[in-house]
């Protein structure tokens, strides 16, 4: 396991940077490293060459060689220069946030889209850090610009740099292949009308095991349900790919639900960039479920950064509803009014926010029914209540009806089949020619 030293730089510009480093040192566990030390340092801006200061510079190399760290990370993303400079100075592999994060999604990647959207996205970073990965190279004369001029480290560096630009343009080619196939199946469950509701949130707020506890009370296949189960662990990132539900509560409407990357504070602008194929899921969707970790004391940041990236995605226009997950594991005695009030009784007691909203524990299956209700209520905006005399001659109309409306009476007449239901607007207009007039 390697040993990691976190540099990190307090700017007085009101961002709770110990929040940011002690996620960053989550990060890094997250990529199998021991946190062994930590520097911090105070400015006013940043210093263009290194980061952090000359003199600082020199505090954290003496640290790391008496810490004996195998790496030093930075908590934000370095310059092509600053990490040049760094790399010389410290004498030490160096990795910023941008980095350990993009370090993380390669590992995890399951999906052939996912990784070749974390290929892309590690290749864009690099291809403008190239220089610093070749300064110890030979840089011999060459006034001409030529190539045969240019001494070895330049021929090198222009070499990978082909390399690389060449590699990208393969993967592109190789994820508008697949994205295509992604169209094609999200075309596809759209033609069957169904409504659809993607998880969105900070990462490790409980996204996918909110998706798993929906399979477990409300999946549409019992026996395989395990096998479409998602993994759920308390780590930053520990899914990437998007996946897809179908979820069928009884007397209510089915729904196709999805489960996105989560979201985190500086996510690298290439990796929006590169997943904006897989995060059409959220842009798509009819509602969104906001997940966030109540137990989290800066959790109102998260639901900031969230709600920001949502924007730059241009899917913050789509009806939300936030749930507070992990209510359960917050302590009483930190909620104003609700010290002493005992647990089982807490997520009761806890004043709601707006008729948007819930708190609930997906873990332990609290307030799973109350939030299948909130969804109904968003969902039951665009369905009609109705009446539906069906012929035995048109049993597909029945059947396509059960599957995409909420059937709340079936009643075999001498005339056909007779539902009392709710449906979409569109198919009420369809099959209003089946409207049963009584009497």
């Amino acid at each position: 396991m390697e040993r990691a030293l976190l540099v990190g730089v307090n700017l007085n510009d009101g961002e709770d940077y110990l929040a940011s480093l002690e996620e960053l040192g989550a990060l890094a566990e997250a990529c199998d490293m021991e946190v062994i030390a930590t520097a911090e340092q105070t400015l006013e801006q940043v210093h263009k060459a290194f980061y952090i200061g000359t003199g600082k510079v020199e505090e954290v190399r003496e640290l790391a060689i008496e810490c004996d760290a195998d790496v030093i990370i930075f908590d934000n993303s370095l310059s092509p220069m600053q990490m040049r400079n760094l790399q010389e100075r410290l004498d030490k592999p160096i990795l910023d946030r941008s980095t350990l994060i993009l370090d993380i999604f390669a590992r995890r990647a399951r999906s052939r889209e996912a990784k070749l959207q974390v290929e892309v996205a590690r290749l864009q970073y690099m291809l403008p850090r190239l220089v610093g990965l070749h300064a110890a190279l030979s840089r011999q004369g060459g006034a001409s610009g030529s190539m045969s001029n240019r001494g070895a480290g330049e021929k090198k560096l222009e070499l990978d740099r082909r390399v690389l630009e060449k590699r990208l343009s393969q993967l592109r080619r190789e994820l508008k292949e697949v994205g295509q196939e992604r169209e094609t199946q999200r075309k596809q469950r759209m033609k069957t009308g169904m409504p659809r509701v993607a998880l969105v949130g900070y990462t490790n707020a409980g996204k996918s095991t909110l998706l798993n506890a929906m399979l477990d009370l409300y999946g549409v296949d019992e026996v395989n349900v395990e096998d479409k189960k998602v993994m759920e662990k308390d780590m930053l990132f520990a899914t990437l790919d998007t996946t897809v539900r179908k979820i069928a509560p009884e007397d209510h409407h089915a729904f196709l639900l999805s489960d996105t990357v989560g979201f985190i504070h500086k996510l690298p602008h290439n990796l929006v960039e590169a997943f904006q194929s897989t995060l059409e899921e959220a842009r798509e969707a009819d509602i969104l479920l906001q997940v966030v970790d109540y137990s989290d004391g800066h959790y109102r940041e998260q639901i900031a950064v969230t709600n920001q990236t949502l924007q730059k995605l241009g899917a913050d226009g789509i009806p939300m509803l936030y749930v507070y997950n992990k209510a359960d594991l917050v302590e009483p005695e930190a909620l104003p009014g609700l010290a002493g009030i005992e647990p089982d009784q807490l997520l009761k007691s806890l004043p709601v926010v707006s008729p948007n909203s819930i708190y609930m524990s997906a873990k332990k299956r609290i307030g799973l029914k109350e939030l299948i209700g909130l969804i109904e209520e968003k969902l039951s905006g665009g369905y009609r209540e109705c009446t539906l005399l069906i012929p035995y001659t048109d049993g597909r109309a029945v059947s396509y009806l059960n599957e995409h409306g909420v059937v709340h009476e079936t009643r075999y007449l001498e005339e056909g089949v007779l539902l009392v239901l709710q449906c979409r607007e569109e198919d009420y207009q369809y099959y209003r020619k089946y409207l049963w007039k009584e009497g």
